[in-house]
């Protein structure tokens, strides 16, 4: 019976996960082409699927619904709170991990200033709400949770509004960033005392007459070990880094480092701090090391794979039923006011006594404003203490539904309006930028990946942000260069100091690309390469050629040139809204084409481009009966005309569709009854046809 029991409860684990993986893909993915941060989107994934919703609904086999409510204070399972518990302290490692300890510590006393002043009137004003609201004293746990939630701001959210703006090198971007390191830090010291006082208040020890001894007693306790903790891990954190190396695989290290965050995060719950507290720590520790953003590319997985879990978790934590009642939505409305303009408060009226204009002060206060990550983090806790109930998480959800959604348009507006956020310019004495300019984006894809090759060779940890390369790090020891790259353009940030062994790698990758050019020049010739592509044996993918529809095939083009008639067909997938950008689509094929003509043998040519204009895979067909002049290498002039764009920073298949008609048209028959065919719907229904007489 027991054995019975545990397959059941696994087998009803392993459904909800396979449930909220696709929940959270699908709403996060939603929300974020509507321009909202995607974590709303997975709380809202997690409510509409949870307890108080879909997920209560009686079922075949399912008689209490697929998320049965739980069992005390938490309304999920113990097995899956389980999974984000164990979510959210790899969401506090790796925030720990992106610490930038360089710049928390130069900009540590501004930083540090504002966010305590932020921090202080945040818990004041929100315990001081709860106060009035519940009518109960300063110590009541209600009280103290709602101060300390509000008390840290939602980094990721305005560092991506900051980055979207190209705003991040600025100071009001450099101290936003210091005070929220700090700002991380404070709540955990005050999450620490906080619950150890709540335990205190609600304890054995609650009928004391020196409760005020015991709160310093356990504040001086929480801080002490914080402190320590933290300073002996910022000391030996290059023989950790050290330690870590002799498991050589960068995997390997890499999970064990996560190891490290949940043996510490457990030590840390024995004397009474939270879990959180010592995966922060154990992410901190290790991210001044070389290591740092190998660790976080290689743990990148399990971080998106789990993280989304907690958010929809705590999504399935709100009675919807709850949200729409006024009393709750007035109370909402209430709290986020607080939270907004006690940073407002807390965080600009100190900005402006460290050289921040009125202008600067705001954008600092409406950076620090919007909540996320760590408030929901302290919500779980207060949830599975039993302190919160479902109706005040209610009000925490519309609390950060309110400042997500509606501060950052206020920070865009500001950073868009201009103007200097300080009293006089501020110079960046320690930092070096220098930018290179290139002809094309391939070009400077190409020294980038050499550059790679070469500083890996010198025993750099290389971190691409993101696939298309826009934003990477290299690291080795305590020299760090960032590398971004926008459009044509290249620019490298680093200490003046090492500048010159920047400038020296990006000479050599550029000469050993010179050279290998000239080689590759003299052993291949691409006129002669082009004669082999259309062959007739290739693979013909049927999905592929379902690209082509006939509403974008012209059977009479109009153009006279090359240029006319590429210029057609791009304004053919303008004109049906194919494409976002026709002028760059068009100096992108157009640039191609300069490269090297596209016309291929037998009246045929595919003019194609991979551009910025384009978001996905789009094809236009045109036919000129008299044919145009495309320099072919038979020197016949082409009468199909087949246009290819497709996106330059994601993966899609560019080169496949190429090979797949380059095989299809070297059939002439099919080619001129194309040509002949007299109508875009019959000219489709051929290559479709024959595509699948191929079998593909």
């Amino acid at each position: 019976m027991e054995s019975e029991s545990i397959t059941e409860l696994m087998t009803l684990l392993i459904l909800q996960l396979g449930i909220i993986f696709f929940a959270v893909r699908f709403f996060g993915s939603l929300v974020k082409k509507l321009g909202i941060p995607q974590v709303l989107g997975e709380l809202i994934a997690g409510i509409i699927i949870g307890p108080f919703a879909l997920g209560g609904i009686q079922l075949p086999g399912f008689p209490n619904g697929i998320f049965p409510y739980g069992t005390g204070a938490l309304a999920v399972s113990t097995e899956l709170y389980a999974f984000a518990v164990v979510a959210s302290i790899i969401l506090l490692f790796v925030s720990g991990l992106e610490t930038n300890i360089k710049l928390f510590l130069r900009y540590s006393f501004a930083g540090g200033i504002i966010s305590t002043g932020g921090v202080v009137v945040s818990f004041a004003a929100g315990n001081l709400l709860g106060m009035i609201i519940f009518n109960a004293p300063f110590t009541d746990p209600r009280c103290l949770f709602l101060g300390t939630l509000i008390t840290a701001n939602s980094l990721g959210i305005v560092a991506r509004l900051l980055s979207d703006q190209k705003k991040m090198d600025i100071p009001e971007s450099a101290t936003i960033l210091a005070a929220s390191g700090f700002d991380d830090v404070l709540t955990i010291i005050i999450l620490s005392v906080v619950t150890g006082i709540v335990s205190l208040v609600t304890g054995a020890a609650q009928s004391t007459n020196n409760l005020a001894l015991d709160v310093l007693i356990i504040a001086g306790k929480a801080f002490g070990i914080w402190l320590g903790v933290v300073v002996l891990g910022l000391l030996f954190s290059k023989q950790l880094a050290r330690f870590l190396k002799i498991f050589k695989s960068t995997v390997d290290f890499s999970i064990l480092a996560l190891g490290l965050a949940l043996i510490l995060a457990g030590l840390f719950e024995k004397q009474g701090l939270a879990m959180i507290i010592g995966a922060y720590i154990a992410g901190l520790s290790l991210s001044k090391t070389d290591i740092a953003p190998v660790i976080h590319e290689r743990i990148k997985g399990i971080y998106e794979l789990f993280v989304p879990v907690f958010f929809a978790v705590m999504g399935m934590m709100v009675n919807f039923r709850d949200i729409i009642n006024p009393q709750i939505l007035i109370f909402g409305g209430l709290y986020a006011a607080v939270a907004i303009f006690a940073k407002l408060i807390g965080c600009g009226g100190p900005a402006l006594l460290f050289g921040f204009n009125i202008k600067g002060a705001l954008r600092i206060g409406l950076g620090m404003a919007p909540r996320g990550e760590m408030t929901l983090i302290i919500a779980g806790i207060g949830l599975a203490m039993g302190i919160l109930d479902q109706q005040i998480f209610a009000v925490l959800i519309l609390m950060i539904l309110i400042t997500t959604l509606i501060v950052p348009p206020f920070i865009d507006l500001m950073l868009k309006r201009g103007g200097r956020g300080t009293h006089k310019p501020v110079r960046n004495d320690d930092i070096e930028s220098i930018t290179w300019e290139f002809r094309s984006g391939a070009v400077a894809d190409l020294v980038i990946n050499k550059m790679f090759e070469d500083l890996r060779k010198e025993g750099f940890y290389v971190q691409v942000m993101n696939f298309d390369k826009e934003l990477c790090h290299a690291r080795k020891d305590d020299i760090f260069i960032s590398i971004r790259e926008n459009e044509n353009t290249v620019t490298i940030e680093t200490a003046k100091t090492d500048m010159q062994f920047v400038k020296t790698v990006f000479y050599e990758a550029v000469v050993e690309l010179h050279e290998a050019i000239q080689k590759l020049k003299d052993f291949f010739d691409p006129q002669e390469m082009k004669k082999e592509l259309m062959d007739s044996d290739g693979r013909t993918d049927e999905d592929l050629l379902l690209h082509i529809c006939p509403e974008c095939i012209s059977i009479n083009l109009k153009g006279e040139t090359k240029e006319e008639v590429i210029t057609e067909l791009v304004d053919i997938l303008a004109a049906r809204g194919k494409i976002i950008y026709r002028d760059m689509v068009l100096a992108d094929v157009l640039e191609r084409e300069k490269t090297m003509s596209t016309g291929m043998e037998h009246g045929i040519a595919l003019p194609h481009a991979k551009t910025d204009g384009a978001d996905e895979l789009k094809v236009a067909v045109g036919i000129k009966k008299e044919g145009i002049d495309f320099d072919a290498s038979d020197r016949e002039k082409s009468r199909l005309i087949i246009l290819l764009v497709s996106p330059k920073k994601t993966s899609g298949p560019h080169i496949r569709f190429l090979a797949a008609i380059g095989a299809l048209l070297r059939d002439r028959d099919l080619c001129e009854e194309i040509i002949n065919s007299g109508s875009p719907e019959k000219a489709a229904e051929l290559l479709q046809k024959k595509n699948k007489k191929n079998g593909s």
